[in-house]
Protein backbone atom coordinates (compact mmCIF):
# COMPACT_ATOMS: atom_id res chain seq x y z
CA UNK A 1 0.00 0.00 0.00
CA UNK A 2 2.74 2.45 0.96
CA UNK A 3 5.97 2.94 -0.93
CA UNK A 4 8.06 2.81 2.24
CA UNK A 5 11.48 2.87 0.53
CA UNK A 6 10.58 6.01 -1.42
CA UNK A 7 8.99 7.75 1.56
CA UNK A 8 11.87 6.84 3.85
CA UNK A 9 14.41 8.05 1.31
CA UNK A 10 12.52 11.33 1.06
CA UNK A 11 12.48 11.66 4.86
CA UNK A 12 16.26 11.37 4.71
CA UNK A 13 16.34 14.09 2.07
CA UNK A 14 14.45 16.27 4.53
CA UNK A 15 16.96 15.41 7.24
CA UNK A 16 19.85 16.34 4.95
CA UNK A 17 18.22 19.70 4.23
CA UNK A 18 17.68 20.34 7.92
CA UNK A 19 21.34 19.52 8.63
CA UNK A 20 22.49 22.08 6.11
CA UNK A 21 20.16 24.70 7.56
CA UNK A 22 21.05 24.09 11.22
CA UNK A 23 24.77 23.37 11.47
CA UNK A 24 25.97 26.91 10.59
CA UNK A 25 24.17 28.11 13.73
CA UNK A 26 25.25 25.46 16.25
CA UNK A 27 27.78 26.81 18.75
CA UNK A 28 27.75 30.05 16.78
CA UNK A 29 25.86 33.36 17.02
CA UNK A 30 22.08 33.32 16.57
CA UNK A 31 19.00 35.00 17.98
CA UNK A 32 16.81 33.34 20.61
CA UNK A 33 13.19 34.27 21.32
CA UNK A 34 10.84 32.98 24.01
CA UNK A 35 7.49 31.71 22.68
CA UNK A 36 5.74 31.66 26.07
CA UNK A 37 5.29 33.83 29.14
CA UNK A 38 4.90 31.11 31.80
CA UNK A 39 8.20 29.34 31.10
CA UNK A 40 11.22 29.58 28.81
CA UNK A 41 10.30 27.93 25.49
CA UNK A 42 12.96 29.07 23.03
CA UNK A 43 12.90 29.32 19.26
CA UNK A 44 16.02 30.20 17.29
CA UNK A 45 17.02 31.18 13.77
CA UNK A 46 18.06 27.56 13.30
CA UNK A 47 14.60 26.18 14.19
CA UNK A 48 12.94 28.40 11.61
CA UNK A 49 15.54 27.75 8.91
CA UNK A 50 15.26 24.00 9.41
CA UNK A 51 11.47 23.85 9.17
CA UNK A 52 11.40 26.27 6.22
CA UNK A 53 13.82 24.06 4.27
CA UNK A 54 11.84 20.88 4.97
CA UNK A 55 8.46 22.42 4.18
CA UNK A 56 9.70 23.68 0.81
CA UNK A 57 10.81 20.18 -0.19
CA UNK A 58 7.54 18.56 0.89
CA UNK A 59 5.45 21.15 -0.92
CA UNK A 60 7.44 20.56 -4.09
CA UNK A 61 7.63 16.73 -3.98
CA UNK A 62 4.32 15.85 -2.30
CA UNK A 63 2.01 18.86 -2.73
CA UNK A 64 -1.05 16.85 -1.66
CA UNK A 65 0.50 15.81 1.68
CA UNK A 66 -0.35 17.97 4.70
CA UNK A 67 2.25 19.31 7.14
CA UNK A 68 2.28 19.97 10.88
CA UNK A 69 5.39 21.73 12.17
CA UNK A 70 6.31 23.17 15.54
CA UNK A 71 7.27 26.60 14.25
CA UNK A 72 4.88 27.23 11.35
CA UNK A 73 1.82 25.32 12.47
CA UNK A 74 -0.79 23.08 10.95
CA UNK A 75 -3.30 20.70 12.52
CA UNK A 76 -3.35 16.95 12.96
CA UNK A 77 -5.41 15.21 10.30
CA UNK A 78 -7.08 11.80 10.21
CA UNK A 79 -6.90 11.23 6.47
CA UNK A 80 -4.10 10.98 3.94
CA UNK A 81 -0.40 11.50 4.48
CA UNK A 82 0.85 14.09 6.96
CA UNK A 83 4.44 15.07 7.67
CA UNK A 84 4.97 16.04 11.31
CA UNK A 85 8.13 18.08 11.87
CA UNK A 86 10.07 19.21 14.90
CA UNK A 87 12.91 21.19 13.30
CA UNK A 88 14.97 21.06 16.50
CA UNK A 89 13.74 18.90 19.35
CA UNK A 90 15.73 20.03 22.36
CA UNK A 91 16.18 23.70 21.54
CA UNK A 92 17.28 24.38 25.13
CA UNK A 93 20.16 21.94 24.63
CA UNK A 94 20.93 23.58 21.28
CA UNK A 95 21.11 27.01 22.92
CA UNK A 96 23.42 25.57 25.59
CA UNK A 97 25.77 24.09 22.97
CA UNK A 98 24.93 20.50 23.95
CA UNK A 99 24.66 17.89 21.16
CA UNK A 100 21.60 16.08 22.53
CA UNK A 101 19.04 17.82 20.30
CA UNK A 102 17.73 16.34 17.07
CA UNK A 103 15.61 16.88 13.98
CA UNK A 104 12.37 14.90 14.13
CA UNK A 105 10.60 13.90 10.91
CA UNK A 106 7.47 11.77 11.24
CA UNK A 107 4.98 10.62 8.62
CA UNK A 108 1.43 9.65 9.57
CA UNK A 109 -1.14 8.05 7.29
CA UNK A 110 -4.80 8.37 8.24
CA UNK A 111 -3.68 9.61 11.64
CA UNK A 112 -1.39 6.66 12.44
CA UNK A 113 2.45 6.63 12.56
CA UNK A 114 4.01 5.20 9.41
CA UNK A 115 7.73 6.05 9.60
CA UNK A 116 10.12 8.32 11.44
CA UNK A 117 13.62 9.75 11.35
CA UNK A 118 15.64 11.35 14.14
CA UNK A 119 18.79 13.09 12.92
CA UNK A 120 21.58 14.45 15.11
CA UNK A 121 23.65 16.44 12.62
CA UNK A 122 26.59 17.44 14.84
CA UNK A 123 27.31 13.85 15.95
CA UNK A 124 26.50 12.48 12.47
CA UNK A 125 23.90 10.07 13.88
CA UNK A 126 20.64 9.17 12.17
CA UNK A 127 17.92 6.83 13.47
CA UNK A 128 15.13 5.50 11.21
CA UNK A 129 12.02 3.45 11.92
CA UNK A 130 9.20 2.03 9.81
CA UNK A 131 6.39 -0.50 10.15
CA UNK A 132 8.56 -3.58 10.75
CA UNK A 133 12.12 -2.41 11.34
CA UNK A 134 14.53 0.26 12.49
CA UNK A 135 18.19 1.09 12.00
CA UNK A 136 20.85 3.65 12.74
CA UNK A 137 23.60 5.18 10.66
CA UNK A 138 26.36 6.53 12.88
CA UNK A 139 29.34 8.09 11.12
CA UNK A 140 28.67 5.90 8.10
CA UNK A 141 28.11 2.58 9.90
CA UNK A 142 24.58 1.16 9.48
CA UNK A 143 23.22 -1.18 12.16
CA UNK A 144 19.75 -2.57 12.96
CA UNK A 145 18.14 -1.24 16.12
CA UNK A 146 16.90 -3.61 18.81
CA UNK A 147 15.60 -2.82 22.27
CA UNK A 148 16.98 -4.90 25.10
CA UNK A 149 15.30 -7.23 27.55
CA UNK A 150 14.52 -5.79 30.98
CA UNK A 151 12.47 -7.87 33.39
CA UNK A 152 11.48 -5.23 35.96
CA UNK A 153 11.52 -1.50 36.46
CA UNK A 154 14.03 -2.16 39.23
CA UNK A 155 16.52 -3.17 36.53
CA UNK A 156 15.66 -0.25 34.26
CA UNK A 157 17.57 2.82 33.14
CA UNK A 158 14.89 5.53 33.06
CA UNK A 159 15.00 8.99 31.51
CA UNK A 160 12.93 12.15 31.41
CA UNK A 161 13.91 15.45 29.86
CA UNK A 162 13.14 17.66 32.87
CA UNK A 163 11.32 16.54 36.04
CA UNK A 164 10.24 20.13 36.75
CA UNK A 165 7.89 19.92 33.73
CA UNK A 166 5.56 17.51 35.54
CA UNK A 167 2.47 19.12 37.08
CA UNK A 168 0.17 18.25 39.97
CA UNK A 169 -0.14 14.52 40.61
CA UNK A 170 2.32 13.87 37.77
CA UNK A 171 5.10 14.89 40.15
CA UNK A 172 4.30 12.09 42.60
CA UNK A 173 3.73 9.60 39.77
CA UNK A 174 7.16 10.23 38.28
CA UNK A 175 8.78 10.19 41.71
CA UNK A 176 7.41 6.68 42.28
CA UNK A 177 8.86 5.53 38.94
CA UNK A 178 12.18 7.25 39.65
CA UNK A 179 12.46 5.64 43.09
CA UNK A 180 11.67 2.19 41.64
CA UNK A 181 14.21 2.32 38.79
CA UNK A 182 17.92 1.50 38.88
CA UNK A 183 19.35 4.59 37.14
CA UNK A 184 17.72 7.87 36.08
CA UNK A 185 19.19 10.28 33.53
CA UNK A 186 17.89 13.74 32.68
CA UNK A 187 18.02 16.26 29.86
CA UNK A 188 18.24 14.25 26.64
CA UNK A 189 15.01 15.09 24.78
CA UNK A 190 14.64 12.91 21.65
CA UNK A 191 18.11 11.41 22.09
CA UNK A 192 16.94 9.32 25.06
CA UNK A 193 14.29 7.62 22.92
CA UNK A 194 16.91 6.62 20.37
CA UNK A 195 19.15 5.24 23.11
CA UNK A 196 16.15 3.16 24.19
CA UNK A 197 15.70 1.89 20.62
CA UNK A 198 19.43 1.14 20.50
CA UNK A 199 19.23 -1.08 23.59
CA UNK A 200 21.07 1.23 26.01
CA UNK A 201 18.11 2.47 28.06
CA UNK A 202 14.80 0.92 29.06
CA UNK A 203 12.14 3.54 29.73
CA UNK A 204 11.31 7.18 29.01
CA UNK A 205 8.54 8.99 30.87
CA UNK A 206 7.34 12.43 29.77
CA UNK A 207 4.33 14.73 30.06
CA UNK A 208 3.01 17.66 28.07
CA UNK A 209 4.32 16.46 24.71
CA UNK A 210 2.91 17.63 21.39
CA UNK A 211 2.48 15.40 18.36
CA UNK A 212 5.66 16.77 16.79
CA UNK A 213 7.64 15.74 19.90
CA UNK A 214 6.78 12.05 19.49
CA UNK A 215 5.57 11.33 15.93
CA UNK A 216 9.00 10.46 14.53
CA UNK A 217 10.05 8.48 17.60
CA UNK A 218 7.12 6.04 17.72
CA UNK A 219 8.14 4.14 14.53
CA UNK A 220 11.80 4.10 15.60
CA UNK A 221 10.99 2.47 18.93
CA UNK A 222 8.29 0.12 17.67
CA UNK A 223 10.45 -0.88 14.72
CA UNK A 224 13.19 -1.79 17.20
CA UNK A 225 10.85 -4.04 19.18
CA UNK A 226 9.66 -1.66 21.89
CA UNK A 227 6.58 0.50 22.20
CA UNK A 228 5.14 3.90 23.07
CA UNK A 229 1.84 4.54 24.84
CA UNK A 230 0.08 7.05 27.03
CA UNK A 231 0.07 6.77 30.81
CA UNK A 232 -3.39 5.23 30.36
CA UNK A 233 -2.00 2.59 28.00
CA UNK A 234 -3.70 4.11 24.95
CA UNK A 235 -2.13 5.61 21.81
CA UNK A 236 0.48 8.33 22.28
CA UNK A 237 0.46 9.56 18.68
CA UNK A 238 -1.05 12.92 19.72
CA UNK A 239 1.48 13.41 22.54
CA UNK A 240 0.40 14.18 26.10
CA UNK A 241 1.64 11.92 28.89
CA UNK A 242 3.97 9.43 27.24
CA UNK A 243 5.68 6.20 28.26
CA UNK A 244 8.27 4.67 25.93
CA UNK A 245 9.63 1.23 26.75
CA UNK A 246 11.86 -1.47 25.37
CA UNK A 247 10.35 -4.50 27.13
CA UNK A 248 6.58 -5.00 27.69
CA UNK A 249 7.30 -6.17 31.23
CA UNK A 250 8.67 -2.72 32.06
CA UNK A 251 5.64 -1.11 30.40
CA UNK A 252 3.21 -3.02 32.60
CA UNK A 253 5.09 -2.26 35.80
CA UNK A 254 5.69 1.38 34.89
CA UNK A 255 2.01 1.93 34.08
CA UNK A 256 1.02 0.40 37.41
CA UNK A 257 3.49 2.69 39.16
CA UNK A 258 2.27 5.81 37.37
CA UNK A 259 -1.39 5.01 38.07
CA UNK A 260 -1.10 4.37 41.82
Amino acid sequence: MHDIPRLLAFAETLADAARSAILPYFRATFSVENKRTDLFDPVTDADRASETAMRALIEREFPHHSILGEEFGGALTTSGYQWILDPIDGTRAFVAGLPTWGVLIGLYHDGEPLLGVMDQPYLDERYRGWNDGADSRIRGAVRPLKTRACATIGDAILSTTDPTLFRGTEVQAFERARAASKIVRYGFDCYAYCMLASGHMDCVIESGLKAFDIAALIPIITGAGGGVCGWDGASACHGGRVLAYGDPRVRDEALDTLRQ
